[in-house]
C-alpha cells in the first residue's frame, strides 16, 4: 500500500468517525428535549413520590443482582459472617500479653535504630490527643522519639498543655513546638520534620492509634531485610473502639501500578531517612494527597521496600476526618491527580490521562499514550467448533477499533467440514485444496516438520491458518502459532472468548508497551456476566497451585478495597486473553510444553517475573469467556488425574515461590476461596 491509499484509507476512517459521532450528537440532542417535555409535565412532578418508592424497589433489586443474585446474596452474607468472625483477632486480642511485651522490650536488635514519628496537629480533641500519646508511649521498642509541631488555634491551647504533661513523662523522647501559625498538614508535618534527629521517619495523624508492637516489628525488619522503606496493613474504627472496625485493608506488597492508581500504602509508613536526599517532605501544593506525592516520590528511592502483613495502623473515622470519607477533603482528588502526573512524567510517560472511578474518587484509572501503531499477531488454537470460532474472530473484526493486527488460527485436528467451510470463508479460497496444495509442496522438498505444515494466510493478510498435526497440547500448540507470527506482539486468545470492549487490545497494549512489563491480562466474564478472571493468585484454590481472584463476582461488583476498577500488579494472568512484546515470548522461551493443558499460563508469566518484569492485569479489557466449551472441564477421570500431575509438576518447579506466598495477596487471606476471606485462626 503506497503513500496515498494509507492516507485515503485513514482519510475514509476518520470521516466514518466523524459521521458516527455526529449522529450520536443527534440522538443526544433529540433524547435531552424529550427529557425536558418530560420534567416539565404537571403529572411527573406530582408523581414523585410514588417514583421514588418504585426506585427504592429497583435499587434493592439491583444490589441482588449485583450480587449475582439470591445465591450471590447468600454468599455476600457468608462472608460479612466470616469477616465478622476473624476481625475479633485484629483489634486489642492481637496486642502483646505482658510475656510477649517484656520479650520484645528486651530485644537487642545489630541496629537499634531510632525512629523519630512526626505528628502534625492542629485543633485535636483532647480524648483523641491522649489516646495518639499513649499509643506511641506504649511502645515495646523503645528507641522512638516523638516531634509534634502545633498550629492550634487559642481555644485548643489544652493540647499544648497535654503534649508537654506527656514530654515530661517520655524521658526527652517526646519533642514539642508551638508554631506561630498553621501551616496546614504539609507545613506542619516539615515543621516536626525539622525536629526530628532519628535514623528513620514515621508519619502518624494525631487522632489515629499505634498497634504496641508496631515499631518493633518494623526494626524487625530492618535489620533482617535491610528495608528502607516500611508499610503494614491499617483499619478505620468508630466510636473510640479499635475493636470496632468498619473497613479492614489487608495490602500487598508494592505494587507500582497499584500505588499509581490508588494510595494503598497509605499507613503506617517509615522509611531512612536517607530516601528524602535533601527534598521536603511533604509539599504543599500537594496538600490533602500530601501522603501519596510523598509515597511515589520515596519508593521510587528505595532499595528495600518492605511490606509487614499485620494490621498494627488504627484510623479514626469522625466528621471531618479522610477516613469518614472523601467529601470530607474534595481537593484531595485534585492534589492526588497532579501528585501522579509528576511522578508519570519522571517516569517518562507523556500525554496519559488520570480519571477517577466508579469505586471511589481517589481511585484512578491511568490511560497511558500508545507509541505508533505495533503489529499485534492474535493466536487463536482450535479445534473444530467452528460456531465458537466465529463468534471470536467476528467479534475481532467487528469491534476492535485497533487495526494493526493479524488473526493465526492454529488447527488442530479437525474433522468437521463445517470448519473446513469457516476456514474457505476467512482466508477467501477453498482451504482444503490451498492445505493439501501446501502439503504436497513441503513433502516434495522434503521439510515437512513434526508438527507444523506452514501457513496460509488470506490475501489481505489478516488471517492466517497455521496447521499442527500432533495430539492437543495448549502449549506446544501456541508456541508454533507464535513462530508464524508476524507482530512486535503476541496476543493468545482462547476460540471460546467474545470481545467486550472495542478498544480491548489498546487497553492491552498500553501496558504491554511498558519496558518494565511482561504480560498483560484482561477481565473475563462467563455467560452470565460473572467474573471468569481478574489476575491469578499464586497458592489459591485446593490444589495450591493458582486460582482467578473475584472468581463468579459480579460484573459491576467493586473488588476488594476497589480492586476491580483499577489496574494493578499481579503475579499472572490468563493464557485465554494474554498480551506480551513477542520478543519476550521468544526469550523465556514461550509457553513451557511439559504443561500441556494448564498452568502453562502461570508457569509463564512466572518466567517474566524472574526477569524483574510485571505482569498487569486490567478491568478495561473486558471479554467474555465461555471457559471449557472446546475441551471440558478437568474435574473427573482423566483429565482430573492429568490436572494432578501438571499442578504435582508446578509445585516442585516454584516451590519457593509458593512457600513465599503471593506477592500480591495478602497472607491474612484465605487461600481456600476466592473473595478475600480472611483466615480464621483456629483455637
Amino acid at each position: 500500500m503506497d503513500y496515498k491509499e494509507a492516507y485515503e484509507k485513514e482519510h475514509l476512517k476518520n470521516a466514518d468517525l466523524a459521521a458516527r459521532i455526529a449522529d450520536l450528537e443527534s440522538k443526544n440532542d433529540e433524547l435531552t428535549w424529550k427529557l425536558d417535555r418530560i420534567k416539565n409535565n404537571p403529572l411527573w412532578k406530582v408523581s414523585k413520590p410514588a417514583r421514588k418508592a418504585v426506585h427504592w424497589a429497583i435499587r434493592q433489586k439491583d444490589r441482588v443482582s449485583n450480587c449475582g443474585g439470591p445465591k450471590g446474596v447468600l454468599a455476600k452474607l457468608d462472608y460479612k459472617k466470616r469477616e465478622r468472625e476473624a476481625m475479633k483477632q485484629f483489634g486489642t486480642e492481637s496486642f502483646p500479653d505482658e510475656e510477649q511485651a517484656k520479650r520484645e522490650r528486651e530485644t537487642v536488635f545489630p541496629r537499634m535504630v531510632k525512629i523519630s514519628i512526626l505528628v502534625p496537629l492542629w485543633n485535636n480533641r483532647r480524648e483523641f490527643q491522649i489516646e495518639m500519646l499513649d499509643s506511641v508511649m506504649n511502645q515495646t521498642y523503645a528507641n522512638w522519639e516523638l516531634c509534634l509541631a502545633d498550629g492550634s488555634d487559642e481555644e485548643h491551647s489544652y493540647i499544648g498543655e497535654i503534649c508537654r504533661e506527656y514530654a515530661e513523662r517520655a524521658g526527652g523522647r517526646i519533642i514539642y513546638k508551638k508554631l506561630e501559625k498553621n501551616g496546614g498538614i504539609a507545613g506542619n508535618t516539615n515543621e516536626c520534620l525539622k525536629l526530628a534527629t532519628g535514623e528513620y521517619i514515621g508519619l502518624f495523624d494525631q487522632d489515629d492509634i499505634l498497634h504496641p508492637s508496631v515499631l518493633y516489628e518494623y526494626v524487625k525488619a530492618i535489620n533482617e531485610q535491610g528495608a528502607d522503606y516500611l508499610y503494614c496493613d491499617e483499619t478505620t474504627f468508630k466510636s473510640g473502639d479499635i475493636n470496632k472496625m468498619l473497613t479492614m485493608h489487608f495490602k500487598p506488597d508494592y505494587a507500582p501500578d497499584n500505588l499509581r492508581a490508588n494510595n494503598y500504602i497509605c499507613h503506617f509508613s517509615v522509611f531512612a531517612r536517607s530516601l528524602l536526599d535533601g527534598n521536603e517532605l511533604f509539599r504543599p501544593r500537594f496538600d490533602g494527597s500530601q501522603d501519596h506525592d510523598m509515597i511515589l516520590r520515596l519508593t521510587d528511592n528505595a532499595k528495600k521496600i518492605v511490606h509487614v502483613p499485620r494490621l498494627m495502623y488504627y484510623w479514626r473515622s469522625h466528621a471531618g476526618s479522610v477516613a469518614s470519607g472523601i467529601d470530607a477533603k474534595p481537593y484531595a482528588t485534585q492534589a492526588a491527580k497532579g501528585a501522579i502526573a509528576e511522578h508519570l512524567k519522571k517516569h517518562g510517560f507523556n500525554h496519559f490521562q488520570i480519571l477517577s472511578t466508579r469505586a471511589f474518587e481517589t481511585i484512578f484509572r491511568i490511560r497511558y499514550e500508545i507509541i505508533g501503531t505495533p503489529k499485534i499477531s492474535i493466536v487463536i488454537a482450535n479445534k473444530d467448533h467452528a460456531s465458537d470460532l466465529k463468534r471470536c474472530v467476528t467479534s475481532i473484526l467487528e469491534k476492535s477499533t485497533y487495526d494493526n493486527y493479524e488473526i493465526i488460527i492454529v488447527e488442530n485436528n479437525s474433522t468437521t467440514q463445517e470448519i473446513r467451510e469457516y476456514y474457505t470463508a476467512l482466508l477467501g479460497f477453498s482451504y482444503e485444496e490451498a492445505q493439501t496444495k501446501l502439503d504436497a509442496e513441503r513433502r516434495e522438498e522434503e521439510k515437512e516438520q513434526e508438527t507444523g505444515r506452514g501457513v496460509l494466510r488470506s490475501e489481505d493478510g489478516r488471517i492466517a491458518i497455521v496447521t499442527y498435526k500432533g495430539t492437543f497440547n495448549y502449549s506446544a500448540v501456541n508456541n508454533l502459532g507464535e513462530r508464524y507470527a508476524t507482530g512486535e506482539y503476541i496476543l493468545l486468545l482462547n476460540n471460546d472468548t467474545e470481545v467486550i470492549t472495542v478498544n480491548w487490545m489498546e487497553e492491552l497494549l498500553m501496558y504491554a508497551q511498558r519496558k518494565d512489563v511482561g504480560a498483560v491480562g484482561a477481565k473475563l466474564y462467563y455467560a452470565d456476566k460473572t467474573i471468569q478472571h481478574a489476575g491469578v493468585v499464586l497458592g489459591l484454590g485446593a490444589h495450591r497451585t493458582a486460582g482467578h481472584s473475584h472468581y463468579r463476582q459480579h460484573r459491576q461488583n467493586l473488588g476488594y478495597m476497589g480492586r476491580l476498577c483499577y489496574a494493578q500488579d499481579v503475579s499472572a494472568v490468563t493464557g485465554a486473553c494474554l498480551m506480551v512484546k513477542k520478543c519476550l515470548y521468544d526469550e523465556v522461551g514461550g509457553l513451557e510444553e511439559s504443561f500441556a493443558i494448564s498452568l502453562n499460563d502461570v508457569d509463564f508469566c512466572l518466567k517474566l517475573r524472574k526477569k524483574n518484569l510485571l505482569n498487569v492485569f486490567t478491568p478495561f479489557a473486558e471479554l467474555y469467556h465461555y471457559e471449557s466449551i472446546s475441551r471440558g472441564l478437568d474435574d473427573a477421570g482423566e483429565k482430573a488425574e492429568r490436572y494432578n500431575q501438571e499442578s504435582a509438576k508446578f509445585r516442585e518447579k516454584w516451590r519457593e515461590e509458593l512457600e513465599k506466598g503471593d506477592p500480591y495477596y495478602n497472607p491474612n487471606f484465605s487461600l481456600d476461596r476466592s473473595d478475600f476471606s480472611l483466615k480464621i485462626q483456629k483455637g
